[in-house]
């Protein structure tokens, strides 16, 4: 489970990060990795975004500096922090990107698009991924490592005003606070007398 709250808050971060403007709009998203795929949806209201995928929903709320991991078959969520330092904004530059190099023009999905051939610094490591930018809207349609190993697409894509009740927590689910290692080392120790 964290694995899937961890990217999906990556995939929010990709997503804020690459739209050209503060703009409204939902898709279908497919994701790829390892010879596998995911799919999922997607909707964007300038700085929220929801993402349902693998059984769980993401709300990831800038305004508000957090990330709400719903789980709507246990009936649970989790609340973790945001910071939007890390997105440098909504626009179509990526974070911690160094360089980007115009590579042509290419149809994804049946959106005309520019693609791009990105590098970023990412924890003191250097990376390239390709970028495809739909020339209608700004967004990034698709993005993918350069050696093809995984890929977020975005199929069916609409863009227009989004229902604001998308972007907030549904009630009548329980938080669910993932214990904090220390704390529960400190409370071993207390109990078998060896945290004194």
């Amino acid at each position: 489970m964290k694995k899937i709250a961890v990217v999906l808050t990556v995939l929010a971060s990709i997503v804020l990060a690459g739209a050209a403007e503060a703009l409204e709009f939902s898709a279908d998203m497919v994701s790829t990795a390892a010879g596998r795929s995911a799919t999922g949806k997607m909707f964007v209201a300038n700085d929220k975004v929801r993402m349902e995928m693998a059984g769980a929903i993401s709300i990831t709320r800038i305004d508000k500096k957090l990330v709400w991991l719903v789980m709507p078959d246990q009936g649970m969520y989790m609340e973790q922090p945001f910071d939007p330092m890390k997105i440098a904004g909504a626009t179509e530059k990526m974070p911690g990107e160094i360089e980007r190099t115009f590579l042509g023009e290419e149809s994804v999905n049946g959106r005309n698009a520019r693609k791009y051939r990105v590098t970023y610094s990412t924890a003191g490591r250097r990376d390239t991924v390709l970028q495809w930018v739909d020339i209608q809207s700004g967004i990034p349609v698709k993005t993918s490592a350069e050696d093809g190993s995984w890929s977020v697409e975005y199929k069916n894509l609409r863009v227009g005003p989004q229902d604001t009740a998308l972007f907030e927590m549904p009630q009548g689910y329980t938080k669910f606070e993932v214990p904090n290692m220390a704390d529960m080392m400190k409370a071993m120790g207390a109990k078998t007398g060896r945290g004194r």
